[in-house]
């Protein structure tokens, strides 16, 4: 990994051993760490550098990694690994909800973690690739390569994992994709619990969009497999016009 390619990780973890020992096996990966041990720390870190990714332990003095992580993502998309002792399903939940993209559980081992940071880091490069795409369904836009949704001419606010998962579905209209293959797709790897998870993001996302799950416009349950989206009837004239103008063009 030359010094143009090195990625900076800031590692906020209030155990010392923990730290010094994730930091020496992140280091001897390539990677550049900054360790510190408590959440304000931690928000004094961001705001003084540029890092490319965080690993963000929840149980913090000072500041909780609860506040720390809602705090970074009222700025930035940077991609966040939460550790914790919390095994609970609830607490997994709670953390991927605030905008952590990935959740690891003490004891954990310190290849998976690398692994994971490798998946994560790659997955962020991937997605900062221009995608010169619109997708426009009448009411509902998606402008991929500007990273920006509206309804109805108004912009909608979505996380980084919530805009993957609108773009997943709306690539396809009418497929439908399993939990398992959202989870996949959106974060990247399988874990205890995913299926209540991605039915998280998919109730923020809902809820963002004005889409009632009752009457639902463009994401619909699948009732034991999973999600799809779907294009409205009054919009589909509009979608079937953009289509045939692109092929004459």
């Amino acid at each position: 990994m030359s010094n143009a390619e090195v990625k900076k990780i800031l590692l906020v973890e209030d155990e010392k051993t923990i730290r010094d020992a994730v930091a020496a096996y992140l280091e001897r990966e390539g990677y550049w760490v900054r360790g510190v041990g408590d959440g304000q720390s931690a928000l004094e870190e961001f705001e003084k550098h540029t890092f490319d990714m965080i690993i963000l332990d929840l149980m913090l003095p000072k500041l909780s990694g609860e506040r720390v992580c809602r705090a970074v993502r009222d700025t930035s998309d940077v991609p966040i690994i939460m550790l914790t002792a919390k095994g609970e399903v609830e607490d997994r939940i709670i953390g991927l909800e605030l905008g952590a993209d990935d959740y690891l559980i003490k004891p954990f081992s310190p290849r998976e973690l690398v692994a994971r940071v490798r998946a994560l880091l790659r997955r962020a490069h991937a997605a900062e690739e221009p995608q010169p795409e619109v997708f426009d369904f009448g009411r509902l836009v998606i402008d991929i390569s500007g990273h920006k949704v509206t309804v109805d001419g108004k912009e909608v606010d979505l996380t980084a994992s919530e805009f993957k998962l609108l773009i997943t579905l709306a690539r396809y209209p009418g497929r439908v994709y399993t939990r398992m293959e959202l989870v996949e797709k959106v974060l990247g790897y399988d874990f205890e619990g995913y299926e209540r998870t991605i039915d998280s993001h998919v109730k923020n996302l809902r809820a963002k969009l004005g889409d009632d799950p009752k009457n639902p416009i463009w994401l619909y349950t699948v009732h034991g497999v999973g999600y799809r989206f779907e294009v409205p009837a009054e919009d589909q004239a509009y979608v079937e016009a953009q289509k045939k103008a692109k092929q004459n063009a």
